[in-house]
């Protein structure tokens, strides 16, 4: 049963109670359309003149796109302003758990309008997988310089807690109570505490980061301008550090980081206290 005050428990259109993603996939197009258009922002459909009830733009073609297989425990929401464009404004991607709990596993708002850096993309122009399959040196480059973090192809809209606290209502809705999610970069871990996530596993990496780029220490040793992600004075500010653990300063490789936020109430971890930009974390 829904606990947020004033929620109540999702229910299908005859009042049957739903409790999954896979029961709300189960569901008629027009009805799992209408619940999962929910969760998007609202400002989003303002600032782009979106309908919320039939998803078309001012020039009457659709902009939203939902992908709910019957039968599965997951589920995509996609904004685009034309089917052609190479990136969503919204692209979401959440998923059941085996233990009731929500999975977060991909969200990003962005500006549709900032210029584009190819960080995504090899040498080639194929797909890294984030930097997995290589590194786009030059644009990470760029992108750093514009103010962006790792994998950040644009600016955000800024509009992360617009989207995370219906979306929190939406879980609460369901019945279920914890939003798991995995930070693929350090300062998507800082903007996780920031909204009120704990660790399942990390937080005493993140501790030790923490201690590490602590004047002195190993880490800050590190920051010798040997590359242009390591520069002195980077680790006084979150996006310095993410670059610099995006270019491998750590002894291992950034992994193995779970988080999760417990329905209606805020963890209040925070690794990085003495961050020197505090409320300027890009969302």
């Amino acid at each position: 049963m829904a606990k947020l005050p004033g929620n109540s428990q999702l229910t299908d259109a005859r009042g049957r109670p739903l409790f999954t993603l896979r029961d709300i996939n189960s569901l008629e197009q027009g009805e799992k359309e209408r619940i999962y258009g929910g969760i998007i922002p609202v400002r989003l459909f303002e600032i782009f003149s979106i309908s919320p009830e039939s998803f078309l733009g001012a020039d009457g073609q659709r902009k939203v796109w939902f992908l709910a297989p019957e039968g599965l425990g997951f589920s995509r929401v996609e904004v685009r302003l034309a089917p052609e464009v190479r990136d969503p404004v919204f692209f979401l991607e959440i998923a059941d758990t085996q233990h009731h709990q929500m999975e977060l596993s991909f969200c990003v708002i962005r500006d549709p309008w900032s210029p584009r850096f190819d960080v995504d993309l090899d040498a080639e122009g194929r797909d890294n997988c984030f930097a997995t399959l290589g590194r786009n040196i030059p644009e990470e480059i760029r992108a750093m310089e514009a103010g962006l973090y790792p994998n950040q192809t644009r600016r955000g809209l800024r509009m992360f807690s617009e989207f995370l606290r219906p979306f929190e209502r939406f879980v609460d809705s369901l019945g279920m109570e914890v939003i798991v999610a995995e930070p693929l970069t350090y300062d998507n871990a800082i903007r996780y505490e920031r909204y009120g996530f704990d660790y399942i596993t990390g937080r005493r990496l993140m501790q030790e980061i923490n201690e590490g780029f602590r004047e002195g220490n190993r880490y800050h040793r590190r920051l010798d301008g040997s590359t242009p992600f390591r520069q002195p004075g980077f680790e006084r500010t979150v996006r310095g550090r993410s670059w610099s653990i995006h270019d491998g300063i750590l002894d291992a490789p950034w992994d193995n980081v779970r988080i999760y936020l417990q329905v209606g109430r805020h963890a209040g971890v925070d690794t990085f206290p003495e961050r020197e930009e505090p409320g300027k974390i890009a969302t």
